[in-house]
């Protein structure tokens, strides 16, 4: 029941939000408790799956839909990598709630109210094993954030949450006829039946229907992650949504895409997505250039992370379509490092511009020694972002340019020099912000208080966890992502030569 707790305990959260007095801080005070309690029940989820390895944990599976032909369940699960991708929601949605009582003036009942209702959908996608149940999760998810950057956003708010908006239908219109299609060769929308059907032979698909099918599944998740060139929504939700969604899109929903292409487009249709990885990879060295060189001309600092996080979510769709091990392993520990570096970001970011009421480049400059703490500070965030051993985004970095360097070596070499490019965007962005000539629009400027730590401490702690002792999160990972490739029958049987329970590789 640990899982139905941590699923509904944000939408209890959203009714009682939106049955408080609009006028006062109840709202935001019920929001942050209901997602606190989430993350601390999200927590009970992590012995189950690491002493059942590859095998999917506090599973629930309940009759929903049973008529008309259709037999759809309420069927979700745990597994090495879901679990981390819901632990970082439950970890992040508390500090997005946080940062509306700081940074969000009107509404703040509304607001608070997407949040938990978003909240609710992610954490339903990661979780969810009836492929009906993952397709109406994953358009729950998406209507609160419409919502979100169409009312809260910048000037240009309008036009950028329909374009978010439409791209993101598309694309799941692509998805629902691929799930459609499943269905009606399968009998089931049940993820495990199906693939159940495939490994005893009971249902064969063409090489073709294969093809159409992980190209239906690839449209949609393509779009979210975004890969290059379904990406020309990303920079500009970002830079007009409101500073919380920023930091919601960026850290957690991005990861949504990816997750659905390790999850489904490679076990579902193994043998499309074998077709399709040499041009994939290509796209994804692609986007990792194209974002790294765009962020640095920006002259605004949220659309440079927002072009920062184009670049590192192509090191992750690289790892997933090498097919091997080390790049498996790293997507996912990637997926959760950006996650906490890129977040960290964010929300630094969102300090400059409560303070400063702008974030161009030009209008900033000396503060480290206005602000030395807020200096100390976002230096440990950005060498966390730019790959520095020790800190977070090292390891999954490695590990995907290992496996890369296994696949074709030559996507490691492009790839790299990716990395080196995000070491210049983003030393020459902080180079600019705190150092150099004092800007007089901030001689009153505030450096960090006590009560800016509060989020920001948890964060920092995972940044350095993650990047000193990998052990706790790669082993369910790495028996996770395993299992994932025998299933596709494209696993090379890589292990490293340090040995686990179960047979399963670390860093």
């Amino acid at each position: 029941m640990t899982l139905i707790v941590v699923l509904f305990l944000p939408l209890l959260g959203c009714l009682l939000a939106a049955l408080s007095p609009r006028d006062s801080k109840v709202p935001l005070y019920t929001a942050f408790a209901s997602s606190i309690a989430a993350f601390l029940s999200s927590l009970r989820l992590i012995t189950p799956v690491i002493e059942q390895g590859a095998h999917f944990t506090s599973a629930i599976d309940w009759p929903w839909i049973d008529g008309l032909g259709l037999q759809i369940r309420f069927h979700l699960g745990v597994d090495g990598i879901s679990l981390w991708l819901i632990l970082l929601t439950t970890l992040l949605v508390p500090i997005a709630v946080w940062m509306t009582g700081r940074m969000v003036a009107d509404r703040q009942k509304d607001f608070c109210t997407l949040l938990l209702l978003f909240e609710f959908g992610l954490i339903g996608v990661f979780s969810a094993l009836d492929l009906f149940v993952f397709y109406i999760f994953w358009e729950v998810a998406l209507v609160p954030m419409y919502l979100l950057v169409g009312s809260w956003g910048g000037p240009r708010r309008g036009p950028v949450a329909v374009k978010f908006f439409v791209y993101t239908m598309l694309g799941s219109v692509l998805m629902l006829a691929s799930i459609l299609y499943l269905h009606s060769r399968t009998g089931s929308f049940d993820y495990l039946d199906i693939l159940n059907a495939f490994s005893s032979g009971r249902v064969a698909l063409t090489e073709s229907q294969q093809l159409w099918l992980f190209l239906g599944f690839f449209a949609a998740f393509a779009v979210k992650v975004p890969i290059f060139p379904f990406h020309t929504w990303l920079p500009d939700t970002y830079t007009e949504a409101p500073m919380p969604a920023t930091f919601l899109l960026a850290a957690v929903m991005s990861k949504m895409g990816v997750y659905g292409l390790l999850r489904y487009s490679l076990s579902l249709a193994p043998g499309g997505a074998q077709r399709c990885a040499s041009w994939i990879a290509v796209l994804a060295i692609i986007g990792i250039l194209y974002g790294a060189l765009l962020a640095l001309i920006q002259p605004n600092i949220k659309r440079l992370i927002a072009y920062s996080s184009l670049s590192h979510l192509g090191f992750v769709v690289l790892g997933i379509f090498t097919f091997r091990q080390q790049g498996a392993d790293g997507a996912v520990y990637q997926m959760l490092a950006h996650g906490v570096s890129t977040g960290a970001l964010f929300l630094l970011a969102g300090f400059l511009e409560h303070r400063n009421q702008s974030l161009e480049i030009s209008d900033f400059g000396g503060l480290a020694v206005r602000a030395p703490r807020l200096a100390a500070v976002f230096s440990i965030v950005l060498f966390a972002s730019i790959g520095l051993p020790t800190l977070c985004n090292f390891v999954g970095e490695f590990l995907i340019l290992q496996g890369a360097a296994l696949a074709k070596f030559s996507w490691a070499a492009w790839a790299a020099l990716g990395a080196i490019l995000s070491a210049a965007y983003m030393l020459w962005m902080y180079q600019r912000t705190f150092f150099g000539k004092p800007n007089e629009r901030n001689e009153g400027f505030v450096d960090l208080a006590g009560r800016d730590w509060l989020p920001l401490l948890p964060l920092l702690a995972m940044m350095v966890w993650l990047g000193c002792y990998t052990q706790p999160f790669l082993q369910p990972i790495s028996a996770s992502t395993s299992h994932l490739l025998e299933q596709t029958t494209m696993n090379d049987q890589y292990r490293v030569s340090l040995r686990l329970p179960g047979n399963v590789s670390a860093f």
